[in-house]
C-alpha cells in the first residue's frame, strides 16, 4: 500500500491550494480527483472576481493554471474516485478506484452539488434538457428557448452565459427579486434575450422523449402557466459532498462539515476545505484561502506527531 504523509480528497481551488502550500512545504502530498481539474470553478464560464486577473479568468484555464503551479512543486496527483475513508492507528487509509493510500492526514475538499428541484419529470430528462451546468450543455441550446430557475449569483451568470447560444431564456424566480449581487442583476435586466418570470416556481418538466413545456405556478396567485421551452437549467442550491465523512464528523442540516477556523474537524488529522465546509462565502478566493490555512495546520500536525 502506498504511503503519504498527507492525502487531500478534491481537486476544485481548496484542494489545489492546500496541495501548493503542502508542497512547497515539503510535505509528501497526493491529491486525489475524481474528474478534471477545478471543481465547479472549472464549469464556470468566465471568474471576474478572482483577484490578479483584470479583465476575469475563463474557469477551466485558472483550474489549469491551478494544477500546473501544484505540480511544479512536486505535488503528485492521482485521478481516481474515493470509495471510503477508513481511520486507522496515527492516521487514515484512502480507499480509491487505483488503490489505497495511507497517511497520516487528510484535507476534504471535495466541494458541493447542485440540489434538485425534486418535481415530476426533472429526473426523467436529465441530460434530456435537464441541465445543472450552462457552460457544459449551453451549446446544444443554440437559437432554442430555455429556463433558468433560481435568482442567485450562479443562475443569473449562468443565465446571461446562455444568451450567447438561445434565442429566449426565461428567469424563473420564486420572489420578485434577485439575490445576485446588483452587477449581475442589471446585466441581466438589460439582456433582451432575458424574459423573467417572478414570484414562479416550476412544479413539473412535461415532454415526450425531451423537454418540451415546464408547468409553473404563481406563489401569490396559485395560477398555474404551461411554457415552452426546449430546455431548463436548474440553480437553486448546493448540498456538501460530505458522504465520505458523515458518520466521523460534525455536519449541518444539508450535510456541510463543521470545522473550526483552522479548519479542523475534530477529529485528529482530519482536515475541511471549500465548498463542502459550513462557512458563509462560496467562491472560488474563500476556497484558495480555507486550502491554505488546512495545509499549514497539516503541516503543525504533522510536526507535534
Amino acid at each position: 500500500m502506498l504511503e503519504k504523509e498527507l492525502v487531500i480528497i478534491g481537486g476544485g481551488p481548496a484542494g489545489y491550494a492546500a496541495g501548493l502550500y503542502a508542497a512547497r512545504a515539503d510535505i509528501d502530498t497526493m491529491l486525489v480527483e475524481r474528474g478534471m481539474p477545478g471543481g465547479q470553478a472549472a464549469s464556470t464560464e468566465w471568474i471576474e472576481n478572482y483577484p490578479g486577473f483584470p479583465g476575469g479568468v475563463g474557469g477551466v484555464d485558472l483550474a489549469m493554471k491551478m494544477d500546473e503551479q501544484a505540480r511544479s512543486f512536486n505535488l503528485d496527483v492521482e485521478f481516481a474516485d474515493v470509495e471510503r475513508l477508513e481511520q486507522r492507528e496515527g492516521g487514515f487509509i484512502v480507499h480509491t478506484t487505483q488503490g489505497s493510500i495511507g497517511t497520516k492526514a487528510v484535507i476534504l475538499a471535495t466541494g458541493a452539488k447542485p440540489k434538485f428541484l425534486g418535481v415530476e419529470g426533472e429526473g426523467k430528462f436529465h441530460g434530456r434538457g435537464v441541465s445543472y451546468c450552462a457552460t457544459c450543455d449551453g451549446a446544444f441550446f443554440r437559437d432554442k428557448t430555455v429556463a433558468v430557475v433560481g435568482g442567485g449569483d450562479s443562475a443569473v451568470e449562468e443565465a446571461i452565459f446562455l444568451t450567447k447560444f438561445a434565442a429566449k431564456v426565461y428567469i424563473v424566480h420564486r420572489r420578485g427579486q434577485l439575490r445576485a449581487t446588483k452587477i449581475l442583476q442589471k446585466r441581466a435586466v438589460d439582456n433582451p434575450k432575458i424574459e423573467f418570470l417572478w414570484h414562479a416556481v416550476v412544479e413539473e418538466i412535461v415532454g415526450e422523449n425531451k423537454v418540451e413545456v415546464i408547468k409553473v405556478k404563481d406563489v401569490q396567485t396559485g395560477d398555474q402557466t404551461r411554457v415552452l421551452v426546449d430546455g431548463i437549467f436548474v440553480y437553486v442550491g448546493t448540498r456538501a459532498n460530505s458522504e465520505l465523512v458523515q458518520d466521523l464528523v460534525k455536519l449541518d442540516d444539508r450535510g456541510y462539515i463543521i470545522t473550526d477556523e483552522n479548519m479542523s474537524t475534530g477529529v485528529p488529522g482530519l482536515y475541511a476545505a471549500g465548498d463542502v465546509r459550513q462557512k458563509s462565502l462560496r467562491q472560488v478566493v474563500t476556497a484558495t484561502a480555507d486550502g491554505a490555512i488546512a495545509a499549514v495546520e497539516v503541516e503543525k500536525y504533522l510536526a507535534g506527531h
